[in-house]
């Protein structure tokens, strides 16, 4: 007789994982380029139902995608710096004219709709001060509709971590 699966809370309505594929997840989540075969071996299972739970998981969008994450010092990008964005207009074409232009300017590498004081976070990596300098003075406030920015410069990293799930 099959032993039972426990199930977990899904992420999304609709979608339902189980703790093999949150076993799956949290393998990828710290090693995108495992193979199907060394976490067959981790979960205990055939690499055929793996390879078909990924593939399920993939499909369904709980894996939205494989990157690479770099260490930005080693690239010339040692300078981070946190802005909070207020804008003038608060409607949904002025919204939606912000986010398309934020899509475009390849310094932002994150963008949150916040609330509080603030409409927006975004997480900005420059080279240096006069890099960001340049990137706030030519950029970000020629945006239309822009009103207030706050900018926080990151003087390190304490925690930095991908993995979304525990356990």
């Amino acid at each position: 007789m099959a032993k039972a699966i426990k199930k977990e809370k899904s992420p999304e309505p609709g979608v339902s994982l189980d703790t093999k594929d949150m076993a799956i997840l949290k393998l990828l989540q710290e090693n995108a380029r495992i193979t199907v075969k060394e976490i067959s071996e981790k979960i205990h299972l055939s690499t055929t139902p793996v390879h078909e739970r990924i593939k399920r998981m993939e499909e369904s969008g709980v894996i939205k995608q494989y990157v690479t994450i770099l260490d930005h010092s080693k690239v010339k990008k040692g300078l981070t710096v946190i802005c909070y964005v207020s804008l003038k207009e608060h409607n949904k074409n002025a919204g939606n004219k912000f986010i398309k232009t934020i899509h475009e300017l390849y310094e932002v590498t994150e963008c949150y709709n916040i609330s509080g004081e603030f409409d927006f976070m975004l997480k900005v990596i420059c080279e240096d001060m006069n890099d960001y300098y340049d990137f706030h003075v030519n950029k970000l406030s020629q945006i239309e509709n822009m009103g207030h920015v706050q900018s926080i410069f990151v003087m390190g990293v304490i925690k930095q971590t991908y993995q979304l799930l525990y356990g």
